[in-house]
């Protein structure tokens, strides 16, 4: 007599859990896409740039390529320019960044 009972507890729970799988995995997929999150520099600016400091604002290693170092200018620019929304402040000091990588200024430049 208890095996019936048994049996249809077992299949009443393996029919549950299935169903809360399902709404589990409808949930997951039905989810926003979070992109994946870049660490970006979390400090604040030095009083006199470094090329330490230079390479973490555009994002690219101190001895980069001319290349490298353009078009990683150009790109942090697009993201930040002051006639897109961008702060002047920032977009002097990704300038200077890209002048002391690529040599053709000294720290502390900056009219900030």
């Amino acid at each position: 007599m208890a095996t019936p009972l048994v049996a249809g507890l077992s299949v009443a729970a393996a029919a549950l859990t299935g169903r809360y799988a399902v709404r589990a995995w409808q949930a997951f997929r039905a989810r926003p896409a979070m992109p994946r999150m870049r660490r970006f520099y979390p400090g604040g600016f030095q009083g006199e740039m470094t090329r330490r400091e230079a390479a973490l604002i555009l994002g690219v290693r101190e001895r980069a390529t001319m290349d490298k170092i353009k078009e990683a200018h150009k790109r942090v620019m697009v993201a930040n320019h002051p006639d897109a929304g961008g702060s002047h402040y920032i977009a002097s000091k990704i300038n200077e960044a890209k002048d002391i990588l690529t040599g053709k200024g000294k720290s502390g430049s900056s009219v900030f």
